[in-house]
């Protein structure tokens, strides 16, 4: 039944994934709502919350303000807090509110940007979709704004596109993910929105590469390889660094039937390291975007609870590899291994796999 939820709760949506791109770079945050988006975003969405906190406002609209559009509310709204807080750059994030009454967001930049005298970004997200298709919106508004000057090519450079927590359930990635690359040869390893400031994106162009960790980044490399000539590869370090650790911790891989169940580009990547480590046939699921250029024949976009449910129903598979949120809905003979994704249950990872006993042995 379509939106019938039994197990899992509500994943982020898009809104939440705009803000978890732009949250280290030092931008006045603007969530468009009445005030209660940007409480769930802060208080289920944003991991780094508890660690540092980002300048997170809600735009407080009335129901009047609303209805009749009062755009220059906002704006004075934005320009008393950028006379009090020193930003950046200043970004209004879309919700159900101005999705309803048909915001201009091009109308609203311009007005803001000849009040406040700092660049102006506009996501127009509607809170109707989820997280990834946010961050995308936000990659895409941050590099064509603040990535305009083509710069010398710098051998040794990389830069990773894709870091957020949301897609990567790790509030250190941008550290690991950086550590990963130096050791593959990267003098210079440009993570951006973990790591990497509105200084860094600035001058992306001189990037030898970039590489996309997740399928929230793909359109911005697209983007910049047909700008700039930057190449990009398509791949999630971490998630082979897993997939590797829990080989070495005993689990067995060899001739199963694995559904890897993620966001898209983490499960392909472990689905090739499966296939080096002598698994069966391996197929990818994603409750997320499938990027079709990244997809092989019979890999799922999953949509509703049940169609997991018949999916298990099916048999079709000897392991799981997912959130331990869906372990409720495979049976107990299938193996499982946790692999925690955020934006589904609200957990990090910890490089840990959780166990728990089946009916035919043990359960990963």
């Amino acid at each position: 039944m379509k939106g019938l939820r039994k197990y899992l709760t509500p994943f982020a949506p898009d809104q939440s994934g705009a803000v978890s791109v732009l949250y280290e770079l030092g931008g006045i945050l603007i969530i468009c709502d009445a005030g209660g988006c940007a409480g769930n975003i802060c208080g289920f969405d944003e991991p780094r919350w508890t660690d540092h906190a980002s300048a997170i406002f809600s735009a407080g609209l009335r129901d009047m303000d609303a209805i009749m559009g009062r755009d220059d509310r906002l704006v004075e709204k934005l320009a008393d807090a950028t006379s009090k807080l020193e930003a950046n750059f200043a970004a209004v994030i879309g919700t159900p509110v101005p999705s309803v009454i048909a915001t201009d967001y091009h109308g609203l930049k311009r007005m803001a940007e000849r009040k406040v005298k700092m660049p102006i970004l506009t996501v127009d997200t509607t809170g109707m979709e989820l997280y990834d298709r946010g961050a995308e919106k936000a990659y895409e508004e941050l590099f064509r704004r603040f990535t305009e000057e083509t710069l010398p090519v710098e051998k040794g450079r990389i830069g990773v596109l894709g870091v957020n927590p949301l897609d990567l359930s790790d509030r250190k990635a941008g550290e690991k993910l950086v550590e990963i690359l130096k050791k593959e040869g990267w003098n210079q390893v440009d993570c951006y929105g973990m790591g990497a400031g509105l200084d860094r994106i600035a001058a992306a162009s001189a990037a030898e590469k970039n590489l996309v960790v997740s399928p929230s980044g793909l359109k911005t490399a697209q983007y910049l390889q047909k700008k700039f000539g930057t190449p990009f590869e398509v791949r999630n370090p971490l998630a082979a660094e897993d997939c590797r650790k829990w080989a070495e911790a005993g689990i067995d891989f060899s001739g199963k039937r694995i559904l890897v169940v993620g966001q898209q580009v983490s499960a392909e990547t472990i689905r090739q390291v499966l296939e080096k480590l002598g698994s069966g046939l391996v197929t990818t699921a994603t409750w997320f975007m499938k990027k079709e250029e990244l997809s092989r024949e019979g890999d799922i976009r999953l949509l509703e609870e049940d169609q997991f449910e018949e999916l298990m129903r099916q048999g079709h598979f000897d392991m799981i590899i997912g959130d331990s949120d869906l372990w409720p809905m495979v049976p107990d003979t299938v193996e499982t291994v946790d692999m925690p994704q955020f934006s589904i249950s609200g957990k990090l990872a910890d490089g840990k796999y959780a166990v728990r006993p089946t009916a035919e042995g043990t359960r990963r």
